[in-house]
């Protein structure tokens, strides 16, 4: 094992293992968690492998990796957070599903009845969303339409194609590759409330933003 090597590889695990432990609030034991566990194992593989070339490959190979252990987590709080500072009083739903994020953003803020052209009013929400996800771009997005179930089914479902497609051709627009976007319309087939009160309805007709981390 050469010198980098030998040097780098505890200098990594001990990186990725400060200040990664968690206090018992009742026993004042210290534990680290499993998430730290495994990040320390990749970050020091790694820096392993980025070892065989030279010093820096090897901390930029360390710190990558273990962010795949570590990182996802906080990387998402963070944006998750920074989405509701921006998106407060917007009408906005913001909804943690694990390591992803939902925005929720209900018809009669974002279309007019039966429309698929985005409501100008709605711009600077989507302005919003799109200075969070220029600054967390390690995240894809599903963008998808819903309808109630009022009128046909197929038509619903052309709709809801359309509607979802107009609000990622707007993130488009504003410099969201492509590549991070995927556009689907569920139609009517994923009510979130029944479709047999006006309320109901109304909850059902909506577009969803998914944002997923791409790790």
């Amino acid at each position: 094992m050469n010198l980098t090597k030998t040097i780098l590889l505890p200098i990594c695990a001990a990186v990725v293992l400060a200040g990664c432990t968690t206090q018992n609030a009742y026993t004042g034991d210290s534990k680290v968690n499993r998430k730290t566990i495994y990040g320390a194992a990749g970050a020091v593989l790694c820096g392993a492998i980025g070892s065989r070339k030279n010093s820096e490959t090897a901390l930029k190979a360390a710190a990558g990796c273990g962010l795949v252990g570590l990182g996802i987590g906080a990387y998402m709080d963070q944006q998750e957070a920074k989405l509701r500072r921006e998106l407060v009083n917007s009408g906005v739903q913001v909804v943690r599903e694990g390591q992803n994020i939902r925005l929720v953003m209900p018809n009669n803020i974002t279309f007019a009845v039966n429309k698929s052209t985005l409501n100008t009013s709605i711009y600077a929400t989507l302005n919003s969303v799109v200075k969070v996800l220029k600054e967390f771009n390690e995240t894809n997005l599903q963008v998808a339409g819903h309808t109630d179930s009022s009128g046909a089914a197929s038509y619903n479902q052309t709709l809801s194609v359309s509607r979802a497609t107009s609000v990622a051709d707007y993130l488009r627009s504003r410099n969201v590759p492509a590549s991070r976007l995927f556009v689907v319309g569920y139609g009517e087939d994923r009510p979130i409330a029944s479709n047999s009160s006006a309320s109901g309805r109304a909850e059902n007709r909506r577009v969803e933003l998914l944002i997923e981390p791409n790790a």
